[in-house]
């Protein structure tokens, strides 16, 4: 199924990104989405479950009849020679004897060649031999032959389980690469708000002060004012541009192509109302866990195959040939042969070395349970510290919106007074520097907020 469905996947990363890249806002869901189709690590991770698939079918290919063909010819340029002794007989007669009944080229070897006894000797071979032959090999019965395929069942869900990790990763990198940038586009639109009150102020403060009814140094306060802003907003257009970069990477997006984001701080906090506080974890949307957990398993499974170790192996084989024998191509014969067996190996013993392999494999049993134990402490411990960010930034958040409005009330109404005469620039400027100062805390209490929200969500595995 898996092999079906990766074209799909490919296609689905190489037709993303001419999507992104048309300049078309992205809002939070886009980037996440875009990351896991571009992320390199996830796509090894997908690479390496398509690798557990064909580990199966190797591991099962071992099990399944093996058959094989071979070729084989040998042309003796130099026939080899058995000695034989001299008292040698053939049916009661001496060897030597028989010569007129052998060919020339065995009469020239006998005359040729002489052993240690004085005799002569004689080839058994012919210049040409030719041999082809099929040869099948059968598994009847290995103890570990099911092991080790279940455990490659079992590895291929454990990279699966891999993947989701690897997935999550990008996910939470991604966001944390996001949020900043909600942030500074937030401190852009409360800065162009500023800027543009600030300008209508200075504007009506110089025609009053031409009018002689302000003072020089009402106008020189609001100016010093109004470049303080203007350099700040330079100063976060830089901040925004090197953040951007920052969520391009974490994408792995393209560094030359424009990126613009969609959203706000306020929006993903509304979106997550829900009370989150007081939700249960399930184990099952860790993937960290489900990894130690197949982790776990796969050592099991190392533990049964090591103890395989000691049953018996049965094997069946069969060899089907045909050898041709000849001094030339056609005066040669040819020798059929068939046989069939069997082939039983049953370990004694082995110097305690399986013993040994399987001690070790029940002590990584224990390490990976003791593992999985500390991520779950380290998980429960996360998701309090989570719960109690989440809480504090709540209370926060509404604090600094009262302050914020506060702030805001507290401004416009010197401003009246001011422009009514029964006002000083000093009183403008304090609450405007008020206003400023809220507004930014109530801006940090929404990235702290929404940065919880998130953390909570982490913790509870739904990112």
């Amino acid at each position: 199924m898996f092999r079906k469905l990766l074209p799909i996947v490919i296609l689905a990363s190489i037709v993303l990104p001419a999507w992104t890249q048309s300049g078309s806002p992205m809002s939070l869901d886009d980037a996440i989405t875009y990351a896991l189709n571009q992320s390199n690590t996830v796509k090894d991770a997908r690479i390496n479950l398509a690798d557990a698939e064909q580990q199966i079918l190797e591991r099962r290919s071992t099990g399944l009849p093996q058959l094989t063909g071979n070729l084989n010819f040998q042309r003796y340029l130099k026939l080899p020679v058995q000695p034989l002794p001299a008292s040698f007989q053939v049916f009661g007669a001496a060897f030597t004897d028989l010569a007129p009944l052998l060919s020339d080229q065995t009469r020239e070897l006998l005359n040729q060649s002489s052993g240690d006894g004085g005799g002569n000797g004689v080839s058994f071979f012919l210049k040409n031999n030719f041999t082809a032959a099929l040869n099948l090999d059968a598994m009847i019965f290995d103890g570990s032959y099911f092991v080790a395929l279940k455990a490659a069942r079992a590895y291929r869900s454990y990279v699966s389980q891999e993947m989701m990790t690897k997935e999550r990763e990008v996910r939470t990198t991604t966001i944390d690469a996001y949020l900043p940038v909600l942030v500074l586009t937030e401190n852009l639109r409360l800065l162009d708000k500023n800027i543009t009150n600030l300008e209508r102020l200075f504007f009506e403060t110089k025609e009053l002060y031409k009018a002689g009814f302000a003072e020089q140094l009402d106008v020189d306060r609001l100016e010093l004012s109004l470049i303080n802003l203007q350099t700040q907003k330079e100063t976060v257009i830089r901040q925004k541009a090197l953040s951007l970069n920052a969520l391009k990477f974490a994408m792995q997006y393209p560094m030359d192509e424009s990126l613009e984001v969609t959203g706000d701080l306020g929006a993903i906090i509304e979106a997550n109302t829900a009370d989150i506080v007081s939700e249960e974890l399930v184990s099952t949307n860790r993937p960290e866990l489900g990894l130690l957990d197949k982790g776990i398993l796969l050592n099991e499974l190392n533990v049964r195959l090591q103890k395989s170790g000691y049953l018996p192996s049965l094997r069946a084989f069969g060899v089907a040939q045909e050898s041709y024998q000849g001094n030339s191509f056609s005066d040669g014969f040819w020798a059929p042969t068939i046989y069939v067996g069997l082939a039983l190996n049953v370990p004694i013993f082995d110097g305690f070395y399986k013993r040994a392999t399987i001690q070790r494999a029940k002590l990584d049993v224990e390490q990976a349970r003791l593992q999985r134990q500390d991520v779950e402490r380290a998980i429960d411990f996360e998701l309090d510290n989570a719960r109690t960010s989440y809480q504090n930034a709540t209370e926060l958040l509404a604090s600094q919106k009262r302050n914020m409005e506060l702030a805001e009330r507290i401004y416009k109404t010197t401003q009246i007074k001011y422009t009514e005469g029964v006002g000083s620039s000093l009183e403008v400027s304090q609450a405007e520097q008020s206003l400023y100062n809220t507004q930014s805390n109530y801006i940090q209490a929404q990235f702290d907020l929404a940065r919880a929200i998130m953390d909570v969500k982490k913790a509870l595995g739904k990112i």
